[in-house]
């Protein structure tokens, strides 16, 4: 495995995502998230740090050929293989369509799943997750402190 956690999230809520990233890191975890990615071409233009979140989204959610859009499959790609990559999964709350169909993916592929924040409404198929945590605070004290303590 390359990462220790894949997280996935809403590029509406990349602020959380990347308070989450940090802090994973600064545990001394490796992770793979989507917001550490820059691409631009094919109409596509995402910045590590967007200025104008709302405009990129609808830019983005506009496009008419992204079945054929060879940015949006490199996208598809680069997470996919986050997923693989990753022993376990974290989604970010709120979170957007595209971190629903990653923890389905994550959960399929057998990785244990948690969630981090307040959920929008519960899902049945929330019991995908192993444990959702309230904030990262809690969820670096149970699964990062404890899995360093344990070594």
């Amino acid at each position: 495995m390359k990462y220790d956690y894949f997280v996935g999230g809403r590029w509406r809520n990349h602020e959380a995502v990347r308070e989450i990233l940090t802090a994973i890191r600064a545990a001394g975890k490796s992770a793979y998230c989507f917001i550490d990615n820059e691409y631009d071409s094919d109409g596509i233009r995402f910045e590590k740090t967007p200025t104008d979140i709302e405009k990129l989204m609808q830019n983005i959610e506009t496009i008419e050929d992204w079945q054929s859009n060879p940015t949006f499959k490199q996208i598809f790609e680069n997470d996919m293989n986050g997923i693989r990559d990753a022993k376990e999964t974290i989604i970010v709350f709120p979170a957007g369509l595209s971190a629903h169909m990653e923890l389905g993916a994550a959960y399929g592929m057998g990785k244990k799943c948690y969630g981090i924040g307040k959920p929008e409404k519960h899902e049945t198929l929330y019991l995908m997750f192993d444990e959702i945590y309230a904030d990262i605070e809690s969820f670096i004290d149970a699964r990062v402190a404890t899995a360093g303590a344990a070594k």
